[in-house]
């Protein structure tokens, strides 16, 4: 039996809902995902509502648009989305990277569907911004990995540091009934124990927990300015953008310095060729880390324009002994996660060519300044 609009079937004694005609731009506007057509020149020819949040971009730009100017970078080419059309294939492509109008970096899922109308063939998009769900996820499976990374470097380190120990004691003992010349060897296995000890305790990281204090974070931020100047190729430039709604708030000013530090370092020691460095502060509401929500948390962004991170280590760039920089320990970044970690905090990083984005989380417990 069908129903016409407007029209209500009873059946036992029992009413049926209605069937309603319905706009099918009314309906797609409803959806918090945001749906676009292309046509053969990839030029947009319909978009709901949701287009308009999900890509940064008002209504009136978008229309004509074709899609590679939807975003300032877009990781995905134009090459899929033609041989979709061409093949009348459909299929999904996942955590695509892309720079909105906004300048705003995040994560999109895309859903492409050829079909035809009229003699003509179309492309259906429906596109989806995980960026927060993802970095929830992505933060919450690497801080395990890191403590299960930081567990594994000191049971290595114990099992290490123990025969570094007696090899540099029989090597002292054996100095003592040996020549002038000869000690020269005992010397160079007591030096090279050493560098190996220094190494192990590099991995460990600092020893001692938080001091925590009530301070100003961005006069860590200044000195962390002042030591980068020191040692810094005329060719890169620092920028400074502060908030100054960032309350005074417990932390460690030391160990966030160092971490700071270390990053910014690796910032200058990519800019071989100079460059812009960015030092940028923001205070965030309502964020989760690790799992926690946190009514106020402090961001401090370190972005640089040089060539960005290689694809096959980012996801493991805060591990030990990974380094994209020739000759690199691979300890800066492990040293200063731990030290985030420490505070109850995260660093996160987005890379792409042109622009590289570290960002750390600090978590504020209590704004209210000591008496």
């Amino acid at each position: 039996m069908m129903v016409r609009e407007g029209e209500a079937v009873t059946e036992s004694g029992q009413q049926t809902a209605q069937t309603i005609a319905f706009e099918p731009q009314q309906l797609s506007d409803l959806l918090n995902t945001a749906v676009l057509v292309l046509n053969q020149e990839l030029q947009l020819c319909f978009f709901n509502a949701a287009c308009s949040q999900v890509l940064a971009i008002s209504e009136k730009r978008l229309s004509g648009q074709r899609f590679p100017e939807l975003f300032q970078y877009c990781e995905l080419g134009k090459e899929p989305l033609l041989r979709a059309l061409q093949q009348q294939t459909s299929f999904a492509i996942s955590d695509v990277q892309t720079i909105l109008h906004d300048g705003h970096p995040t994560l999109l899922d895309l859903y492409l569907t050829p079909f035809e109308h009229q003699d003509h063939w179309y492309l259906l998009l429906e596109i989806r911004q995980i960026e927060r769900q993802r970095k929830i996820s992505q933060e919450n499976v690497q801080q395990h990995q890191h403590h299960a990374a930081r567990e594994l470097v000191r049971n290595l380190a114990h099992e290490i540091k123990n025969p570094l120990g007696g090899l540099r004691g029989a090597a002292q003992l054996l100095e003592s009934s040996l020549s002038d010349e000869q000690k020269e060897y005992t010397q160079l296995i007591i030096a090279q124990a050493d560098r190996l000890r220094k190494l192990v305790d590099r991995l460990l990281g600092p020893y001692r927990p938080p001091q925590q204090q009530y301070a100003n974070l961005h006069q860590v931020i200044e000195r962390v300015y002042q030591l980068a100047q020191l040692d810094n190729p005329a060719a890169i430039q620092f920028q400074r953008d502060y908030d100054p709604s960032i309350p005074v708030f417990r932390f460690d000013p030391e160990l966030i310095e160092q971490a700071l530090l270390n990053i910014v370092r690796n910032a200058q020691q990519a800019l071989e060729q100079g460059g812009q460095i960015l030092l940028q502060s923001r205070i965030l509401y309502q964020h989760t880390l690790h799992g926690q929500r946190h009514k106020l948390v402090a961001a401090i962004k370190v972005i640089d324009d040089g060539p960005g991170i290689p694809t096959d280590i980012r996801d493991t760039l805060f591990y030990p002994m990974v380094s994209g920089k020739v000759g690199g320990s691979g300890l800066g970044l492990t040293i200063a996660q731990t030290l985030l970690h420490q505070h109850g905090g995260w660093i996160d990083c987005d890379s792409w060519p042109g622009h590289t984005e570290f960002t750390l989380y600090l978590p504020i417990s209590d704004t209210e300044e000591p008496l």
